[in-house]
């Protein structure tokens, strides 16, 4: 009874004592702030070039496959010429029956005009009369007009055999530009149909050796970015390796998807080696800011705020005749100026303002006022303070709610 009784007035005790606090901290400490914004994209070639056919027919032969180097005007397929070829002598055989026929009209109309000039003077010496005159007109006008018809059909036989032979050319088909083979759509024995648009038979890529990278950005982040800006992106195909670009490009028109607008960036990137291949997917990043060797905090410090019974004990606790530390609702620091603007990939940006952060001096938190430079969403720069490298700044507290908590269960890290 007695051992009960003893230990009712030791919990008694314990629980009408303040409740220690103890402060998580850590180190202020000189470094690099790389402040960035991150996007994905796709890679792509600068130039592609879709290779179809202009007219329909079974394919012959395929001269090219998958990764082939090719240059500007080498066959690179073959359509079968048969038919075209038969097209093009009937073409043929129609124009020299149409330039035959020209010859013809013009020996008719040559005749008809000597008659028409025989007819004219006979009527003169009044030989003949004038109905017969005026047959033999009439007979050199249709004459003449028989040879412009001729050579009407002469320049429409001319045209169809240009034809004939441009549709048989057609059936080579060619690379247009000097490129790589990304893509084959067909195979030898089938049959390709130009009747409504040419079939894709080939994808070319101009120069794998020079690449970009087409990503969309946040609108939130889209005002950081600038043409010619640096770039580092991965690929999942080699972990561990960055590589790098230029913004060549940011476009104006947006991209809305479900009520988010984005905006496209295009970056040019080197492939000397052709690791990179067209339709990766990237992880960007944007380095939009970056300093070196200078003061940095966790941003954990920038948030936190003693609670009022902290305050309240620091009070209490103060030897008698020191002023203590209190700090009011207004010169906390919990304006709008006060806080971090965040952005979509977790990075922030702390305006040139006024913050307020607390350090462990003399066993005891000190408010500091600071002034802020950028961050990278983790750490911030100190652009100016009173705030030396080693000092150790607080980022948290524990016991604050004034619960009884064991003095060796929480401590200063």
């Amino acid at each position: 009874m007695r051992f009960l009784t003893c230990m009712a007035v030791l919990l008694a005790v314990a629980c009408t004592e303040k409740a220690k606090i103890h402060f998580e901290t850590a180190t202020v400490e000189r470094g690099s702030i790389i402040a960035k914004v991150t996007a994905s994209g796709t890679l792509s070639a600068l130039v592609t070039v879709q290779v179809g056919s202009q007219v329909s027919g079974r394919v012959k032969d395929i001269l090219v496959d998958y990764n082939a180097v090719v240059s500007r005007g080498q066959v690179i397929a073959r359509i079968d010429p048969q038919l075209f070829e038969a097209t093009r002598e009937q073409a043929r055989a129609n124009y020299a029956a149409a330039k035959a026929e020209v010859t013809k009209a013009r020996i008719q109309a040559a005749e008809a005009s000597r008659q028409q000039q025989r007819a004219a003077g006979l009527f003169e010496r009044k030989l003949i009369a004038e109905a017969e005159r005026d047959t033999a007109q009439a007979t050199a006008d249709g004459a003449a007009a028989q040879v412009d018809a001729a050579n009407g059909h002469l320049a429409q036989a001319l045209a169809t055999l240009h034809q004939s032979e441009v549709n048989l050319q057609y059936t080579h088909i060619v690379s247009p530009i000097n490129g790589v083979v990304i893509s084959r759509n067909v195979d030898v024995g089938q049959t390709v149909a130009a009747s409504l648009q040419a079939p894709t038979l080939f994808v070319l890529a101009e120069d794998l050796r020079k690449m970009q990278v087409n990503t969309s950005v946040a609108e939130a982040d889209i005002g950081r970015l600038d043409a010619g800006m640096p770039v580092l992106f991965t690929v999942d195909a080699y972990a561990g390796e960055r590589f790098t670009g230029t913004v060549r490009q940011i476009r104006n028109a947006p991209q809305t998807v479900q009520n988010v607008v984005t905006y496209d960036a295009v970056i040019d990137v080197d492939n000397p080696d052709l690791k990179l291949r067209p339709g990766m997917t990237t992880t960007v990043t944007f380095i939009y800011a970056q300093k070196d060797d200078v003061l940095r905090v966790p941003n954990a410090a920038l948030r936190f705020r003693p609670p009022q019974d902290v305050l309240a004990r620091q009070k209490d606790d103060h030897p008698k005749g020191e002023a203590p530390n209190r700090v009011s609702d207004t010169t906390m620091g919990t304006g709008p100026d006060d806080r971090l603007r965040d952005t979509t990939d977790g990075t922030a940006v702390a305006p040139k303002s006024t913050r307020w952060i607390w350090l462990m001096r003399a066993d005891a938190p000190t408010r500091v006022a600071i002034e802020t430079g950028i961050s990278d969403g983790a750490l911030t720069e100190i652009a100016k303070g009173d705030v030396q490298a080693g000092d150790m700044v607080i980022t948290d507290a524990v016991g604050a709610t004034g619960t009884f908590r064991p003095p060796g269960a929480f401590g200063r890290r």
